[in-house]
């Protein structure tokens, strides 16, 4: 098992916080489940999901040999990433808006949500960070096969939700105060689902 009764709940929370927090990602899906409704969506989401998940497959096979070979980098890639993690929940706890995105004449395609995650800092940062903590050297191709999947599985219902948000709750979360309540929440979800790896070991 590339993982065991405790890794994998840690990944799947993980997984399950990075990505329904705010972001580029789920700014852009808010913004075309408002605009174009949910089934325009579907692309868009399934393009956030999939892509991401071959990106951190990619990340994973590229960065398990130099964490094998080094542990200082991994120590390096660990607390870096972490760093950036806990930057992104205090940038989403001040927070007051998520903006607007409403002038695209037509949604995301598949394949421009699935290129957009190479050119995401976000979805950088989280593949980066969950490659480190839990690319396994002794179970390599499955550990990072596993990881992809759990994101893969995660994130496509953490993207449904932010499109429905658009659909269905938009006014909601536009009230200052409730938005306000939201960040700080989701903020505090983020950097404690991130707080237990920094002091891992390599």
């Amino acid at each position: 098992m590339p993982f065991g009764p405790e890794a994998l709940p840690a990944l799947v929370v993980f997984a399950l916080v990075t990505s329904i927090t705010p972001g580029p990602n789920t700014m852009m899906l808010l913004a075309s489940g408002v605009n174009f409704g949910f089934r325009r969506t579907l692309p868009h989401m399934l393009g956030v999901a999939l892509g991401f998940a071959a990106m951190l497959t990619v990340v994973g096979l590229g960065l398990g040999a130099a964490i094998t070979a080094s542990p200082v980098l991994h120590g390096v890639l660990r607390v870096a990433s972490t760093a950036y993690v806990l930057w992104l929940a205090w940038k989403l706890a001040s927070s007051g808006s998520f903006g607007s995105e409403r002038d695209a004449a037509r949604p995301m395609t598949f394949v421009e949500a699935a290129l957009f995650q190479w050119i995401n800092p976000k979805a950088w940062a989280i593949a980066v960070a969950a490659a480190a903590v839990h690319v396994r050297p002794d179970a390599f191709l499955a550990s990072v096969a596993l990881i992809a999947l759990v994101f893969a599985l995660v994130g496509l219902p953490s993207n449904g939700c932010w499109a429905g948000f658009g659909v269905a709750l938009r006014g909601f979360l536009s009230v200052p105060a409730r938005l306000r309540a939201f960040n700080i929440v989701m903020a505090v979800l983020l950097a404690a689902s991130v707080l237990p790896f920094a002091g891992s070991a390599p």
